[in-house]
């Protein structure tokens, strides 16, 4: 038996690198019959001779949408401009990744695509996710972007058409992985990624995923949704488990009230609690 690590899944072969050597696997049986679904990034044991995974190894974390175990960072790409920019999904990544124990960091693209007000708009827009906590970049900041991805295992998602795959390329153009223009009729791109894969780009690894544009937030409590907005915590309410919505004398309302918290991210939050409360 070897440990290996699971680098690619196409329908059921897996790729499994072993000490720098890819090999291709199938998985046991037993694994359905037990209800374990074998993930890119999870480490496994092999039978190296039969070219049979044996044994899925503990995962720190993990992630189904898309699917991939043992991230420590989710680059969460986010377009400013065709297809246009969505707080809403925006917050409901950041809210996803972090409720699966795994850092979320932002990098938006397409800032050319910007007219001078729309410019300043979205300055104000970076500025306020970065004193609320969060690392944000643009694909234009990738020296940057290397430095904060150093030693660190990255999935890479967000909305379809958003420049995952140019981003990737523009990291390691050894990749040229296909990309798409989105559609005009449909403001949205078109999906070029078909599977989860990871990839080493110089002293880090990264995953292409394939985009989407609906989570299930169902199983979470609204007090859990409540904790991954690192922003309402700077203020005090009159009770300590204010959920921020009819309660009186709430902080974070007054700080709404007084432009401190921005309309957009307030209303993700309604969204997102109206969810898993249905």
């Amino acid at each position: 038996m070897k440990e290996g690590k699971i680098i690619r899944i196409i329908s059921n072969l897996y790729t499994v690198n072993i000490e720098g050597k890819n090999i291709d696997c199938q998985a046991r049986g037993k694994f359905r019959n037990d209800n374990i679904t074998p993930l890119v990034g999870d480490y496994c044991e092999i039978d190296v001779e039969n070219k049979y995974i044996m044994r899925i190894l503990p995962r720190k974390n993990y992630l189904l949408r898309p699917s991939i175990a043992n991230v420590d960072i989710a680059l969460i790409v986010t377009s400013l401009k065709k297809p246009d920019f969505s707080a809403y999904l925006l917050d409901k990544l950041l809210s996803l990744v972090s409720l699966n124990q795994i850092k979320p960091m932002i990098c938006f693209t397409k800032e050319d695509l910007l007219d001078i007000e729309e410019k300043k708009s979205f300055q104000e827009l970076k500025t306020y996710y970065q004193k609320s906590g969060y690392d944000v970049y643009t694909n234009q900041e990738l020296s940057k972007l290397r430095v904060a991805l150093k030693n660190k295992v990255v999935v890479v998602t967000g909305q379809t058409g958003a420049g995952k795959s140019s981003l990737l390329n523009s990291l390691n153009p050894k990749l040229t992985l296909k990309t798409s223009p989105i559609s005009e009729a449909l403001n949205r791109g078109i999906h070029t990624t078909r599977h989860t894969e990871i990839y080493n780009i110089d002293d880090f690894f990264i995953a292409d995923t394939p985009g989407f544009s609906a989570l299930d937030l169902k199983g979470y409590q609204k007090e859990e949704i409540r904790d991954t907005f690192k922003e309402f915590k700077k203020y005090q309410c009159k009770y300590k488990d204010c959920n921020h919505l009819n309660e009186p004398k709430c902080g974070v309302k007054e700080a709404l009230t007084n432009n401190e918290i921005k309309k957009s991210r307030y209303e993700s939050y309604q969204s997102l609690i109206s969810e898993v409360i249905k």
